[in-house]
């Protein structure tokens, strides 16, 4: 696995595979692979259970209520996937860091990766940037990479379609 930065790469990869959940082995793979992932062994279904245990835990993350809940969260994940950061070469595309063991099975991958990952966008970015759209009827979680911090929405449609609601209501209709 080659992400960088880990942050962004990884808390984006995390919302994608929480917003539209892998169904197969094959899927995650291809998914990861597209992401950018260098995958050093087979994916199995035990990796497809792991992963989606993970997104179980990492989506906890997303609906904390306040930062210190969030913190909280987080730092229970990395403790779970603890490992020292070490360099590695292993794909021959660069030295990188990894903040995992060498060798591990994807789904334990993606645990170490979404909780390293949002940690590091959550702090570089703000406590504040991870969450779901603003729309009541839609629960797409996003990170919010905006320069200014204050994306509400998931999209240009919810967004679009939140502001005719509004105009709606405001003009009586």
């Amino acid at each position: 696995m080659h992400l960088n930065p880990y942050g962004g790469d990884a808390v984006n990869l995390a919302a994608d595979l929480a917003n539209r959940r892998p169904t197969s082995a094959e899927e995650l793979a291809d998914r990861c692979r597209a992401a950018g992932l260098t995958l050093e062994r087979p994916v199995t279904p035990r990796d497809l259970d792991r992963t989606h245990a993970a997104l179980d835990d990492w989506e906890k993350v997303v609906d904390a209520t306040d930062e210190h809940e969030r913190a909280q969260l987080i730092n229970g994940m990395m403790a779970a996937a603890a490992a020292y950061p070490r360099l590695t070469d292993h794909a021959g595309d660069g030295w990188h860091l990894h903040y995992r063991d060498d060798r591990q099975p994807l789904g334990a991958l993606l645990f170490s990766l979404f909780s390293v990952g949002t940690a590091l966008h959550l702090v570089g970015r703000g406590m504040h940037r991870l969450r779901r759209c603003d729309v009541t009827e839609c629960a797409m979680i996003f990170a919010d990479t905006s320069r200014t911090g204050r994306r509400r929405y998931c999209s240009h449609r919810c967004a679009n379609r939140d502001a005719v609601r509004r105009h709606r209501a405001r003009a009586g209709h």
